[in-house]
């Protein structure tokens, strides 16, 4: 009797075991067995779209534009390894309207004299691998009204941090924008555009085992962002801008992915 007490708690220990082998090959969680690179219908890096998103597709990026703010809701794109060590400039390149775009749309004059810049939500800089590429960054599609300090300073470390993961990983799935919050600073020019509260920035990569995504908000204003300081995971930044962000994984994997960010993958240094 013993004996075969014995052996069906062997033979159930072995279904317990079989059992969690086999949730680790669907989530690829624990450490455990590789995901590999998907190839799926719709582009990783684009979110959800809802209803009544005015959704505009570039050459390099993709700009949901918001025809009420007269800023983007959201700005995705692809950045490879070999993208990033193009040779386009932006020498001759002005900010502009998209003439072709049917709709309301900011204009210069919204932003003479506000005190704000002119912020790229897809930098400039992540497009020298062709100039026409390049030069649509600068439709209005892809700006925001930002501070002078962030955009020159901490946004822009951030922004040249994406370049050095794309180098890194071979590629980085993109999607930034603002975050109009309770929209303190209120609007700039005739047209009203809104000036956001904060911006953010949703970033996916490969490591060749599995995915790993993470996040990062900084405020519309001059203060100082480390990297550590303003990381979040994506699960918490779509609780935030009610923004699904890459719809296009697999739902197990989509879970384990943006509910978790790891320092290490991206080399920052815990505090």
């Amino acid at each position: 009797m013993k004996k075969d007490t014995k052996s069906l708690l062997s033979a159930l220990a072995l279904v317990v075991v079989f059992a969690a082998w086999l949730i680790i090959q669907r989530t690829g969680s624990g450490g455990g067995a590789p995901v590999p690179i998907l190839d799926t219908l719709e582009p990783l890096e684009l979110p959800a779209e809802k209803p009544g998103d005015r959704i505009v597709t570039y050459q390099g990026f993709v700009s949901s534009y918001n025809t009420e703010t007269l800023i983007p809701d959201w700005v995705a794109y692809e950045l490879t390894a070999d993208e990033t060590r193009g040779e386009a400039t932006r020498v001759d390149k002005g900010f502009s309207m998209d003439m072709n775009f049917r709709g309301r749309q900011a204009m210069r004059e919204d932003y003479f004299g506000s005190g704000w810049t002119k912020g790229h939500m897809a930098p400039a800089a992540d497009f020298t691998w062709d100039d026409s590429a390049m030069a649509e960054t600068f439709y209005f599609m892809n700006i925001c009204p930002q501070r002078e300090e962030l955009n020159n300073k901490d946004w822009q470390y951030l922004e040249k941090q994406v370049r050095a993961w794309a180098r890194k990983y071979g590629k980085v799935w993109v999607v930034t924008g603002p975050i109009v919050g309770d929209n303190i600073y209120g609007t700039i020019g005739k047209d009203q555009v809104v000036v956001p509260d904060a911006f953010f920035k949703a970033v996916m990569v490969h490591d060749g085992k599995r995915y790993q995504s993470i996040a990062f908000v900084m405020g519309n204003d001059a203060e100082r962002y480390w990297l550590q300081d303003c990381a979040l995971s994506v699960d918490a930044l779509e609780e935030r801008t009610g923004i699904d962000f890459y719809p296009a994984l697999p739902d197990d994997i989509e879970e384990d992915t943006e509910s978790r960010y790891d320092f290490s993958v991206w080399g920052i240094r815990e505090r």
